[in-house]
């Protein structure tokens, strides 16, 4: 199977697919997770409108894209992490997961024309959650929304399932390791230097940092999946991860 997508996990209907190295050049290289329950799909950060469409492309290999995506999560309102949200409206029946800060900023990137084409407003295709997070039903089962305000944006979630004990992690984690993107980390320690800039200028604060490490801990963890970079595979790596991002000072504590 092509390296831009792979399977993650795939046992009694539940599936989970990673794509990366979807679109070159001068855009910033993103990856993208799938979630798959017993036929109902959810899509994480599907990126800007140059990853639509090969997105979708490769999206179709996997499942019906208009009847299956339940649900594209945003976990902040960057444009490369939502701006395809017109396309992926016009060409699914899903709802867009995002906090509830964002919920009225996302109709910006729809123009008169995608909204006249649905059957219901965007508002009402529009899943709001409150800042403690909270539990989105997919499938039989259901993915758990993980608090990561100013994590680098106010409003900011993180997306856990409980079944592949998967956490997609946002731009935590996030670093710029291009053509490698499918590999995991093989050394953190070596791995630090290529996240440590973005991570003290686009976080918030350390105590926004041990906060969300806090709350990570208590999840069974076994693989990280930045929206950025290569994936923490296995316990050991999370764990040495989560140690260096605890003690980060960045953000306001550097000003």
């Amino acid at each position: 199977m092509s390296q831009r997508v792979q399977p993650l996990y795939n046992e009694n209907d539940h599936a989970v697919l990673f794509f990366t190295d979807l679109v070159a050049g001068e855009a910033i290289p993103s990856n993208q997770l799938v979630i798959v329950d017993h036929g109902e799909a959810a899509l994480f950060d599907p990126g800007g409108e140059l990853t639509f469409t090969p997105l979708s492309i490769e999206l179709a290999k996997h499942l019906n894209v208009k009847a299956d995506l339940k649900y594209v999560c945003a976990s902040h309102q960057d444009p490369d992490i939502i701006t395809s949200l017109p396309r992926w409206l016009m060409h699914s029946e899903c709802s867009i997961v995002t906090s509830r800060l964002w919920s009225r900023f996302l109709p910006h990137l729809v123009s008169d024309f995608v909204s006249g084409k649905m059957n219901k407003s965007l508002l009402d295709r529009m899943v709001e959650l409150p800042d403690e997070g909270g539990k989105i039903a997919l499938g039989k089962g259901q993915i758990i929304a993980v608090p990561a305000h100013f994590l680098h944006s106010v409003g900011n979630f993180h997306f856990y399932d409980p079944v592949s004990k998967i956490l997609f992690s946002g731009d935590v984690g996030a670093a710029v390791t291009p053509g490698q993107d499918h590999q995991p980390v093989a050394s953190v320690a070596d791995h630090i230097p290529l996240m440590e800039s973005f991570h003290k200028r686009y976080m918030a604060g350390n105590k926004a940092c041990r906060a969300w490490v806090q709350r990570v801990r208590k999840l069974d963890v076994e693989m990280l999946i930045p929206q950025h970079g290569q994936p923490f595979v296995g316990k050991d790596k999370v764990a040495e991860f989560l140690a260096w991002f605890e003690e980060l000072a960045c953000g306001m504590d550097l000003m």
